[in-house]
């Protein structure tokens, strides 16, 4: 068996290149086959059937005939010779020498093409097809056979073809299933000055191959090319120059635009026409116009047509071209002169014949990719020099020709040298995700003939990253393998395999084949509006990729059933181009198989709008965007787009769109475009998108750190400001949130057992800080946390999870986690409580006094916190006394905010303050007190109003926090009077309303409830205090009631009394009522009051002073009816007396209105608004009932004074003003408490101040009716004092 291996390994020489390969691979596993005979049998005969085959290829006729007036063919033995000595030859031959053509026969006569194929590569699919026709002629043989062409969508191969035709693009292809290109023994790369993306790729590839196959021949073949550094790049490999150009061409210069002239500038279109016409005039010839794009062919076709040249046939020449179209350009009928209006792809990749003549625009349409905006644009450009010459020499291959330059000399010469290479100005994520597949290393370690930019190689890895065909260490992942093996963008691989996870494949694979080639809808510039209708019927409102797919379908569903042909025309009437939409199909079925060998088929169930539009948006994660101002959209990296006005969605775009492509025309356009949701996009850029938390923040009610999440793609907000779950991000910040901002505080949904203790312990201290007035005893924030951070498990950021730690640890966590005093205090000090109490006593019953240390906060200071049921029997006094620790600062305080000139007498202040108090005992108001202690020691007197206490600190005004029974606040304020006012009534309406089991609540209109205590014992919101029955009058009965103010129930009592005693002498009151002028006396009462409050009125004064008189309030049933009995006789007068004095005060004061209502002096004037207050103070609707009648019999008198000072005024009284100056100050302060008349009830030391006032009026303008008791300054100070004491 040994000589049997041997004698196989010595011919394997003579086997197929690829056989050898894998026959030495079998040789070497027959060791460890099971069957080795059988094996090295199957081995023989697939050597044998391989050698069979090589010697079937050398064997096959070729005829090799180079035609003499080519160049190449005078320099071939040279060229032979070259190639068969050296590994790489490059050959540098100018358009028309030959050497596309007969390049593939010189390998062929040197015996290539037999152990493996001769691979000759074009840069375009046109010029594959055209030159394997050109060589089979040129040999003698079918197309197919010796000669053969495999580009994409089309195969003419055979196992005969010795020289294979195909794309650059294919043979890179060819490298993912054959390594070292054993399927060849010599490659032609032509037309490499072209340096595509692939050209260059390939060229790099070739240089490494070249050590691993020495047997492989390498010519490379240029028109324009820079032979200097393409030998360095293949080891200093010989150049052979060849003559191309046998005739000379005359340059024409005939730019557009003329500075020198006043004549207007010259469109392209119209250029062109006129060259054509200076072209006539020289001869016959076809003329070949260069052009930058498909766009500018159609609208020179179109113009050159509607020109009607005589008997010239304008033809179209680009790579998208139908062969038959192309064929029209390649074979001419000699029968009218043509026009072939082609982009470069005539420039050096083929040859049309008959050309004499070249007009050339100068533009070329060139793809830039900006790594920087990542944008890929489509610039019309200049082109180079070399291309230009180029260009101009496709005219001197028949003879002498002519070269019209749209463009002048000096632009020319000012045009760099050659072409930019594409791999300089393209995104390389294609050529790198095939370097990975091939294992090629770095691009940066990669031989190319020019490196790409450093920015270039990073974005291009860094889309792929986007992809997620590579990693984050730059390995492929099993996507990216599968990306590089689809005949696809990698953005449209994406799409793919992402539509394969959701379900839709099928629908995605149609709009990615037609993403990979040119748009199929045509739309002529003159048949716009036709083509418009034509195309909306596939139109979408919410996206440009179902357009695609409804246009494919609608043409399957119309054209299924039809011929080529049939189809062709139905394409046409629809403006679709043909040729287009075939390859649309043969795409479509490459794709088809390339997925089914991975595995992945199509969705049978429709996928709907979403899992289409998911899938298409992960290729196309940076081509998003949000819609701003107007209709410009944000997208990654502050850039801004707008949707192309050809899109469906350009009149109604929604706020997030993708797009198929940016491109840069007049603005950045969107095309292809459809609308999705931000949510997508965050979904399937998550592994790129940037995610930044902040704002963390303790959510007690949830008992977790919460925050919020901004989302963004490359600068773009995907999510503003969402709510997180802070410690699922973030846990260790989470932590120090949760113990800083929950536990420390004690914000928790609900307190463990170790919390309460510790925050006992804080709060202790800190009710101590607040009484010292002195922030030193607790421990800081940081120390606190600090003692739970030590203690705590590092993953516990939440309650949680405190929760569950607490749980599972039992006792022991409780324990490690209480707090002792030295843990919250700094040190400790003295007990405070003598000097400031906790617990104050109001009526024998003690309130709770809080301590805050907050300067400048609301409730700095002290707090009592004071039961409603209280209120009323708290007296202002009180308050200033409560805190001893604060007396003294208090006192100081109080000096100080005197006025400067009595301020100065008493300093240092603190010394008087500490002397004063020495003397002072509480009971009375501190500001009282302590004037009289000055007083004393100093002589100075002290006003009441000297005192300004709004300007003490606010932590010596004692704050009032207003609780109900159940300890709910109901109102904070440091005034007791504004609390007593709002809130004073309920304590007492609560006391009325539920009575008590002496005196139970209810209503009667006889003396039928026994004996009236003068007080009892109940409880009223939570406090139990002594209050007093009162019978309170209702009018149509009396009810039972309590009061918590002795004076109040008794003058409630007094008026509940009267009513049983009118209801007890019903005849006697009904006999007031009715007593006659009562008629007379409504008449100037009807401003006041109706006639029956007058009548009832008259009644209640009557009873007043018949039956109650002065006596004590009668308490019992004999005492009451023992005053109906003496009151009864008396009743009809006392209410014919009152009936006089009303009748006298009506009477008084309608006079004085008259007066004061005529034309006045200007003294006089003013005098009339102050008596005009006054009499608005005396009488006022409801004054019958609240005015005291003691007060009432003196109105007589009080009128009578207002009447005399008005008959003075009349007369001119100069002692008036001075006279109401003195009365004003008294006036102003019971106006700063009443600002209403009538509001005295229940304010006796204010009542008695008012009425002081009136008869102070009478002393100082009517001094001779006298006054019912000395009146002056003084007195009036002692009772305003008296107000003071009793404020609130």
């Amino acid at each position: 068996m040994r000589e049997i291996v041997s004698a196989i390994e010595d011919r394997l020489d003579e086997c197929m290149l690829l056989d050898r390969r894998r026959l030495s691979k079998r040789l070497s596993r027959l060791r460890r086959a099971r069957d080795r005979a059988t094996e090295l049998d199957r081995i023989e005969k697939r050597l044998e059937a391989s050698i069979a085959r090589a010697r079937s290829r050398a064997s096959q006729d070729v005829r090799l005939a180079y035609p003499e007036e080519l160049p190449v063919s005078e320099r071939r033995d040279e060229i032979r010779e070259a190639i068969a000595d050296n590994q790489v030859v490059i050959v540098a031959g100018e358009t028309g020498s030959g050497k596309t053509t007969q390049l593939p026969k010189l390998c062929l006569e040197l015996g290539l093409g037999v152990r493996g194929s001769i691979a000759h590569t074009q840069p375009r699919r046109v010029a594959a097809r055209s030159t394997a026709a050109r060589i089979a002629e040129e040999t003698g043989t079918e197309l197919g056979g010796l000669v053969g062409y495999r580009v994409r969508f089309a195969d003419r191969v055979s196992e005969r073809t010795r020289v294979k035709l195909l794309t650059d693009g294919m043979l890179l292809a060819e490298t993912q299933s054959d390594r070292d290109l054993l399927a060849y023994d010599a490659i032609i790369i032509d037309e490499a000055h072209e340096r595509s993306l692939n050209i260059d790729f390939l060229l790099g590839y070739l240089r490494r191959l070249m050590a691993r196959r020495p047997d492989l021949k390498i010519i490379i073949t240029s028109a324009t090319l820079d032979t200097e550094r393409f030998s360095r790049h293949f080891a200093d490999a010989p150049v052979i120059s060849v003559s191309g150009r046998t005739y000379p061409v005359e340059m024409r210069y005939r730019p557009l635009e003329d500075p020198d002239s006043d004549s207007e500038d010259l469109s392209l279109v119209q250029g062109i026409a006129r060259g054509l016409s200076e072209l006539w005039r020289e001869g016959p010839g076809d003329v070949l116009v260069f052009l930058p794009g498909e766009r500018e062919i159609r609208d020179a076709a179109e113009y050159l047509r509607r020109q009607q040249f005589r008997n010239v046939e304008i033809l179209p020449l680009y790579g998208r071209l139908s062969s038959k179209d192309q064929d029209r350009v390649f074979r001419p009928d000699g029968r009218s002169r043509r026009v072939v209006l082609a982009t470069n792809v005539a420039e050096t990749s083929l040859t049309v014949p008959g050309i004499r003549y070249v007009i050339d625009s100068g533009l070329v349409r060139l793809s830039r990719y900006s790594y920087k905006s990542k944008v890929q644009r489509l610039p019309i450009e200049g082109v180079s020099q070399a291309s230009a010459n180029q260009r101009a020499g496709r005219c001197g291959r028949l003879g002498p020709g002519i070269c019209v330059r749209l463009y002048s000399e000096a632009d020319f010469e000012s045009r760099p040298e050659f072409t930019e290479p594409e791999i300089q100005r393209s995104n390389l994520a294609s050529v790198i995700l095939q370097m990975r597949l091939l294992k090629l290393g770095d691009p940066d370690d990669f031989p190319f003939v020019d490196p790409p930019e450093a920015g270039l190689i990073r974005d291009g890895f860094r889309l792929l990253e986007e992809l997620k065909a590579l990693d984050a260490n730059r390995r492929l992942t099993e996507d990216g393998r599968k990306m590089a093996r689809l005949p696809v963008d990698p953005r449209q691989g994406r799409m793919l395999l992402e539509a394969a996870q959701l379900g839709s494949l099928s629908e995605v694979l149609v709009i990615v084949a037609a993403l990979s080639i040119q748009d199929p809808r045509e739309r002529p510039s003159n048949a716009r509006e036709a083509a418009d209708e034509a195309h909306a019927v596939d139109a979408d409102p919410k996206s440009d990729f179902l357009a695609l797919l409804n246009l494919w379908r609608r043409y399957r569903r119309e054209t299924g059933q039809l011929s080529r042909n049939q189809r062709r025309k139905w394409a046409r009437r629809q403006f679709l181009a043909p040729m287009r939409m075939e390859e649309w199909g043969d795409l479509l079925r490459q794709l088809r198989l390339a997925l089914r060998d991975m595995g992945l088929r199509g969705n049978e169930q429709a996928a709907e709008y979403p899992e289409i539009h998911r899938a298409l948006l992960a290729g196309l994660l940076t081509q998003v965007g949000r819609k701003g101002e107007g209709h410009a959209y944000e997208g990654p990296r502050g850039q801004a787009f707008w949707v192309f006005p050809g899109s469906a969605l350009f009149q109604k775009a929604p706020k997030w769109i993708m797009a198929a492509e940016l491109v840069q025309t007049s603005r950045l356009f969107a095309r292809t475009v459809a609308g999705v949701e931000p949510a997508w996009i965050e979904q399937a850029a998550a592994h790129i998108v940037k995610r930044e938390y902040f704002e963390p923040h303790w959510q007690a009610r949830k008992g977790r750190v919460g925050g919020f999440e901004r989302v963004s793609l490359f600068g773009l907000d995907l999510v503003g400001r969402r709510r997180i779950n802070f410690g699922r991000v973030r846990p260790a910040e989470a932590r120090e949130v949760f113990i800083r901002e929950g536990l420390v505080p004690g914000e928790l949904p609900s307190e463990p057992a170790f919390l309460k203790h510790n925050l006992a312990l804080v709060e202790e201290v800190q009710e101590l800080e607040a009484k010292r007035r002195r922030r030193d005893l607790l421990r800081d924030e940081q120390d606190l946390a600090a003692f739970y951070s030590q203690r705590l498990p590092e993953d516990v950021h939440d309650w949680s999870a405190l929760r569950a730690w607490l749980k599972r640890e039992g006792q022991s966590a409780d324990a490690t986690l209480r707090m002792r005093r030295s843990d919250v205090m700094t040190r400790e000090v003295d007990n405070l409580e003598d000097a400031f109490p906790d617990h104050v006593r109001i009526q024998g019953i003690p309130v709770s006094v809080e301590y805050h240390f907050d300067p400048g906060g609301e409730r700095d200071g002290a707090t009592l916190v004071l039961p409603l049921a209280l209120i009323n029997q708290l007296d202002q006094a009180e308050l200033d006394w409560m805190i001893p620790g604060w007396r003294e600062e208090r006192a100081t305080a109080l000096i100080r905010s005197l006025p400067k000139t009595l301020r100065k007498q008493f300093v240092p202040a603190p010394d008087f303050a500490a002397a004063g108090l020495g003397g002072m005992e509480p009971g009375e108001a501190m500001t009282q007190a302590l004037a009289r202690q000055l007083k004393r020691v100093t002589g100075v007197d002290i006003q009441p109003d000297d005192w300004r206490e709004e300007q003490l600190p606010d932590h010596l005004r004692m704050g009032i926090r207003l609780v109900d029974g159940d300890g709910r606040i109901i109102e904070e304020s440091e005034g007791l009077e504004a609390l007593r006012d709002r809130h004073g009534h309920r304590a007492s309406e609560s006391f009325g309303e539920q009575g008590s089991r002496e005196w139970p609540a209810r209503s009667t209109r006889e003396w039928d409830f026994g004996d009236m205590p003068e007080q009892v014992e109940v409880e009223r919101h939570g406090v139990r205090l002594n209050v007093y029955p009162a019978l309170r009058d209702e009018e149509s009965e009396a009810s039972l009631v309590l009061h918590d103010d002795r004076a109040v129930a008794e003058a409630m009592s007094r008026a509940g009394v009267r009513r049983l005693a009118m209801f007890r002498l019903k005849q006697q009151a009904d006999a007031i009522r009715g007593l006659g002028g009562m008629n007379r006396l409504a008449l100037r009462f009807r401003k006041l009051g109706t006639e029956q409050e007058l009548r009832e009125a008259v009644a209640r004064l009557a009873f007043d002073e018949a039956v109650l008189g002065e006596v004590e309030l009668p308490r019992q049933s004999e005492d009451f009816e023992q005053l109906c009995r003496r009151g009864a006789p008396k009743v009809i007068a006392a209410g014919e007396r009152w009936q006089a004095i009303l009748g006298e005060v009506l009477e008084k004061h309608a006079d004085i209105r008259r007066q004061l209502g005529g034309k006045l002096n200007p003294v006089l004037l003013k005098a009339g608004r102050e008596l005009g207050e006054q009499l608005d103070f005396l009488l006022f609707p409801g004054f019958l009932a609240q005015v005291p009648p003691e007060q009432l019999a003196e109105y007589p008198r009080y009128l009578e004074a207002i009447h005399r000072r008005l008959d003075k005024l009349q007369q001119g009284n100069p002692r008036d003003p001075r006279l109401a100056a003195e009365i004003r100050p008294w006036w102003e302060r019971l106006r700063q408490r009443v600002e209403e008349p009538g509001q005295l009830q229940g304010r006796p030391a204010l009542a008695r101040y008012r009425w002081l006032i009136e008869e102070y009026r009478v002393s100082l303008f009517a001094q001779e009716l006298g006054t019912r008791e000395p009146v002056s300054p003084k007195r009036l100070q002692a009772a305003w004092d008296e107000v003071e004491n009793a404020r609130g």
